[in-house]
């Protein structure tokens, strides 16, 4: 586990472009392009948000970060979490380790709160979240529609405050 840098851009984008074509966790029907993953990674960089990778050797298999989930003022405190799993290296624990990795690095940041949005409500994704200490916190049934179904996003929140959880 390391933080993201600006060279990893490519295999972020690789990762991400999968699970846009393949999955339903997320609700983009189409995937942007590295330069827009280097500008990202620079935002976060200048906000001081968590964005990490995990790699063996010199692959990136999978990605991480948790950005305020509103804008709004009132949201500062509040972060949004998004990880992504290269195909090749699912179930491998690697989800997990990230994860937890992610939720100190959010409560180093200043978050209190972390949300996942779990488009589609992916099983595996709840089934992660569940296991570092999210509870369900709501689901918005038939809000997305991709490859012809229409799909339901679930809300989870981890309390950021206690340790107890992880």
């Amino acid at each position: 586990m390391r933080p993201a840098q600006t060279s990893d851009a490519h295999a972020i984008q690789a990762i991400y472009a999968h699970h846009v074509a393949h999955g339903t966790g997320t609700f983009d029907t189409e995937a942007p392009d590295a330069e827009f993953w280097r500008c990202k990674l620079a935002h976060f960089e200048r906000k001081g948000w968590p964005f990490l990778v995990a790699q063996i050797e010199d692959e990136v298999i999978a990605y991480a970060y948790a950005a305020q989930f509103r804008e709004r003022a009132a949201y500062a405190q509040t972060c949004e979490d998004s990880i992504y799993v290269a195909p090749d290296a699912c179930g491998g624990g690697a989800g997990t380790m990230l994860l937890g990795h992610l939720i100190e690095a959010a409560r180093s940041a200043g978050f209190k709160q972390m949300i996942a949005v779990v488009g589609g409500g992916e099983p595996a994704s709840i089934a992660l979240h569940t296991k570092l200490g999210f509870e369900h916190a709501g689901r918005l049934r038939q809000v997305g529609s991709k490859f012809g179904r229409k799909l339901d996003t679930v809300y989870m929140q981890r309390d950021l405050t206690r340790k107890d959880a992880q």
